[in-house]
């Protein structure tokens, strides 16, 4: 699956730039969270289209990066998502980010995660019965 990334500028309607720029363009957003500081923030969407959203909003001057990320469905109960992080605890892999977010496909929770070896985290989580899947909406 594909993440696209923006660097914003943390001011009074960025966001709305953002989204009407991909409005624009028809490009439809499944998944968004923001971390922000001072200034700038990183704001990270699962959209329809990750490649034409980055041209949209590069062509606007954001500077933005699709990324490939894991996104796994989890059970919806209490300590589905720490079972998950115990496995890759267990492989000794490290995680360089992780957020939920929800399929609407399966309706279930789904953890999207961003490691260093992506090949690795799925062979590994699929071996321990966890589905990768490639479109949450």
């Amino acid at each position: 699956m594909q993440q696209l990334s923006i660097f914003a500028e943390n001011k009074k309607g960025t966001m709305n730039s953002i989204t009407q720029i991909l409005a624009d363009a028809g490009i439809n957003m499944n998944t968004l969270i923001t971390n922000d500081s001072a200034e700038f923030g990183i704001v990270r969407m699962l959209v329809s289209d990750a490649d034409a959203a980055a041209s949209a909003l590069k062509a606007s001057g954001y500077m933005c990066k699709v990324d490939d990320v894991l996104a796994v469905e989890i059970r919806d109960e209490a300590g589905s998502l720490n079972a998950l992080l115990a496995i890759l605890t267990r492989g000794n892999l490290n995680l360089d980010y992780i957020y939920v977010t929800y399929s609407s496909f399966s309706k279930r929770p789904v953890a999207i995660i961003h490691v260093g070896d992506l090949a690795e985290v799925a062979d590994l989580l699929e071996g321990k019965g966890y589905s990768i899947i490639s479109a949450i909406a």
